[in-house]
């Protein structure tokens, strides 16, 4: 049994985010486990109150949450790519509360903690 740690840099809006989320449960479908998912660079506008994705279109933000709660894993925010990105966490915050406000030394230690890091 491996632990995993994915690094996520592709904007939610892209179909790529999609593999994320089978990536995620086929972690667990083999019995491996999965340290936390880190969003950086683009990725992060996951995390933004405000996206409305279309109903016809795969929600990749809802799916993650929904993977985040049921199998218990936490999906670090790197502060330094949303605020680059007109996200904050300062009143009134525009960053969805599933999110774990991090910086890039979150990363490094859930990357320590890792058997294996996958970068998507």
């Amino acid at each position: 049994m491996s632990t995993f740690c994915i690094v996520v840099t592709t904007p939610p809006h892209l179909n790529q985010s999609a593999t994320v989320i089978e990536l995620i449960k086929a972690i667990y479908e083999q019995g491996h486990n999965l340290n936390g998912v880190f969003l950086y660079q683009d990725a992060v506008l996951a995390a933004n109150t405000l996206t409305n994705m279309p109903s016809d279109e795969f929600n990749f933000i809802e799916s993650l949450k929904t993977e985040s709660k049921t199998l218990g894993f936490a999906i670090h925010l790197c502060i330094t790519a949303a605020e680059k990105r007109g996200l904050t966490d300062q009143a009134p915050s525009n960053i969805d509360a599933a999110f774990t406000i991090s910086g890039l030394g979150e990363m490094v230690e859930l990357s320590n903690g890792a058997d294996r890091v996958i970068q998507l």
